[in-house]
């Protein structure tokens, strides 16, 4: 007997279900490692600053609002003010809105040189708003990367203690 394969057994395996090697698994494995890293450093910001140039920490965020050196505006979505409040001094408004900027200019009074603060949860939101709004011609937009829930650049407005103000629907 040979240990050559014969037609039949050819056949046999061509109808077999196929099996993930040893190094296939490994390498699945790896790329689901790197994306959920990725996926999980955008989730919470882990690159994030607070204090380098056009950006602020919470409680700076917090002083500039209160004592009018800027506007903050919070681009969460109503659910989430509604769980957590809106950071005091903070204008909530929803970046969704198809008149975001519209409404922004009308808090500014129709000017874009006004200092323009930004808040998310975890500054992800607000980083890709900073750009969008410098394109629209805003002159001085900030980011506030740690966000109400904390990120890389730091623990947050909520777990640092900052003020909040109770949302109230429109």
């Amino acid at each position: 007997m040979t240990d050559r394969p014969t037609e039949h057994s050819r056949t046999d395996r061509a109808k077999a279900p196929a099996r993930m090697t040893r190094r296939g698994f490994g390498l699945a494995a790896g790329v689901a490692i790197v994306g959920g890293a990725v996926f999980a450093s955008r989730w919470y910001n882990i690159s994030a600053e607070a204090g380098v140039e056009g950006t602020l920490s919470t409680p700076d965020a917090h002083a500039s609002a209160v004592n009018g050196a800027i506007l903050l505006i919070d681009i969460r979505r109503p659910d989430e003010w509604e769980r957590t409040g809106v950071g005091e001094g903070a204008v909530p408004l929803d970046m969704r809105r198809k008149d975001f900027t519209e409404a922004l200019l009308i808090h500014t009074d129709g000017r874009r040189d006004v200092p323009v603060a930004l808040i998310c949860a975890r500054g992800v939101r607000s980083r890709r708003l900073t750009e969008r709004l410098t394109t629209a011609g805003f002159t001085t937009i900030i980011d506030v990367p740690e966000g109400m829930l904390g990120s890389g650049a730091g623990p947050g407005w909520l777990k640092r203690g900052l003020p909040t103000v109770t949302w109230q629907p429109e």
